[in-house]
């Protein structure tokens, strides 16, 4: 990345994923750049995602050819970084369809722009995935997909963060309720939570499902689906499982240590928001999770609750990423997405180089936040089939 006039300082709020990336490539770049987050680094969005990498499913081209790139640069990431093997890992992905559905046209559609997408029959996923019990796959088989895998975000966060301070960035942690410092139409940097004022000339706000309301806050609004969600934890278990499953009634991935993360849909919709804005997971979810999870899994393993991590799950109104400035406030930018695991290296360095050089990457052209101006519903963005919200990551 070249930069002809790099900004004096910018301020990165959030110390998630997206955060930790845009801090890391502005400080490679030789910006002065600060990161803030309001509690510790990893402590949102990030510390509870199934974090499965891919571009699995239906969705539109531009979208599909960014998570392309995205799944490439954590490939040059891990060969450059032998130690990131334990957390960052290409084991491949396994889905199949619930009763009544098929995965056919998902998998016509995967093969239709050129993804590494394999039909497997139920006889043969035990030499594909040994870890899968096939009995638990659809009649009519799965949809393995080779170059799929998963991310660690408590370790690849810091990580980050480490290249970024190595490069002279500073780093603020436990700041308190972080806002953006607005005067005359433009930033003027970030106030803190005690309200010391941190000056700058740029600032990114990457805070997940915070977002929104932030926005608001300063007078611009944008689309939000975010749901209260949960992910599960489970205890380590005495069976290795490489394979990232997304099942009709499941989640799975493994995790360096032997443990498993869980999710599901219907299991995120019995989250309770309390009216001091906790959220309380209902111990029925938490026991259908595992039990559901033991049921894809080869042996039927017993499982167990270790902990679970419930929040905003980030998702913008129509499904895809809003990233880039933010028109209506000069030196804004924003990063508001789902699958911010799977996006988080090349968002960070894409939205970095944006900031550095004052070009528009061609790449990010449909993912702006004025393009909500255009009269384009997220009804119409779902009913084209160009978003598939289930645990993209």
């Amino acid at each position: 990345m070249s930069s002809t006039a790099p900004a004096k300082h910018v301020a990165v709020i959030g110390g998630g994923i997206l955060g930790a990336s845009t801090c890391m490539h502005l400080a490679r770049a030789g910006a002065q750049v600060t990161l803030v987050t309001a509690g510790p680094l990893a402590n949102g969005a990030s510390s509870r995602s199934i974090a499965w990498l891919n571009s699995s499913g239906a969705r539109t081209a531009e979208y599909h050819y960014l998570r392309m790139l995205a799944i490439d640069r954590y490939r040059t990431w891990s060969a450059h970084h032998p130690e990131s093997r334990a957390y960052i890992r290409f084991d491949g992905a396994m889905k199949w369809a619930g009763d009544n559905e098929t995965f056919r046209d998902t998998f016509a559609f995967e093969r239709s722009t050129g993804y590494h997408s394999v039909w497997v029959e139920r006889a043969d996923v035990a030499r594909i995935a040994p870890d899968v019990n096939a009995d638990a796959v659809a009649e009519e088989g799965a949809i393995y997909n080779p170059g799929e895998g998963w991310l660690n975000m408590p370790d690849f966060i810091p990580a980050l963060v480490a290249d970024a301070v190595a490069n002279g960035a500073e780093v603020l942690e436990n700041a308190g309720d972080v806002r953006v410092d607005v005067q005359d139409g433009a930033v003027a940097g970030v106030i803190l939570g005690d309200g010391t004022r941190l000056a700058a000339d740029q600032v990114v706000l990457a805070t997940g499902g915070e977002v929104p309301a932030q926005l608001a806050a300063l007078g611009v609004t944008i689309p939000d689906a975010t749901p209260a969600a949960f992910v599960l934890f489970t205890d380590p278990i005495d069976v290795e499982v490489k394979t990232v499953l997304n099942t009709p009634r499941v989640a799975v991935r493994p995790t360096p240590d032997g443990r498993l993360v869980l999710d599901s849909d219907w299991a995120e919709q019995s989250v309770i928001v309390e009216d001091d804005g906790s959220f309380t997971v209902p111990e029925e979810s938490v026991q259908g999770l595992l039990d559901e999870a033991s049921k894809v899994l080869a042996g039927n393993p017993r499982l167990t609750a270790q902990k679970v991590g419930a929040g905003l799950k980030p998702i913008p109104g129509d499904g895809e990423p809003v990233v880039g400035p933010v028109p209506a406030i000069t030196g804004l930018h924003v990063m508001f997405t789902h699958s911010g695991a799977t996006l988080g290296l090349i968002l960070g360095e894409l939205l970095a180089e944006e900031i550095l050089t004052g070009a528009s990457s061609p790449v990010l052209a449909s993912f702006r936040l004025d393009r909500f101006d255009t009269g384009v519903a997220a009804s119409e963005a779902v009913s084209t089939g160009a978003w598939a919200p289930v645990n993209q990551n």
